[in-house]
């Protein structure tokens, strides 16, 4: 069971993300019916460790392993979505992989199908790019040394 409370008017998120920047790219990802980008991962898991749900959650949508670095933010998150206040908090982790993954020029799907896209940005661009949370735009060109907790409202 996803830790997740849904009311009439909002809805409460616990969230992981993966950093995973390979060639000054950094991989994003969105729901097939969106346009608002984020950061690949999803929601742990009752009873789940955050990182155990960052290394479930790239396996079922990618098909990837991947090695937890460490946790760079601690982010509570504030925005509107399909009309509903969101109160997330997502933690958010550097993270690599051994498994030989090619940078893919384009979008692409994972092991779901359709549902998400996949794409490698250059972290360069990432201005052009409707990305949540928006303090990501800046934050990926110079990640911090030690954890930072952060509020954010979009």
């Amino acid at each position: 069971m996803d830790v997740v409370f849904h009311t009439e008017k909002a809805v409460f998120n616990y969230r992981v993300a993966g950093v995973w920047i390979k060639d000054g790219h950094i991989l994003l990802h969105r729901a097939s019916d969106d346009k608002i980008w984020s950061l690949p991962g999803g929601r742990v898991e009752m009873n789940e460790a955050s990182p155990l749900s960052l290394q479930r959650e790239f396996k079922e949508e990618l098909d990837l392993s991947v090695n937890i670095e460490r946790l760079v933010w601690i982010v509570e998150n504030f925005f509107e979505y399909r009309e509903k206040k969101v109160h997330e908090i997502g933690l958010y982790y550097l993270v690599s992989t051994e498994d030989k993954q090619a940078l893919t020029k384009g979008q692409f799907h994972g092991m779901e199908g359709e549902r998400l896209v996949y794409e490698w940005v250059p972290i360069s661009e990432l201005e052009d790019v409707l990305l949540y949370p928006e303090f990501l735009k800046k934050a990926l060109k110079e990640i911090p040394e030690t954890t930072k907790h952060l509020i954010s409202s979009n």
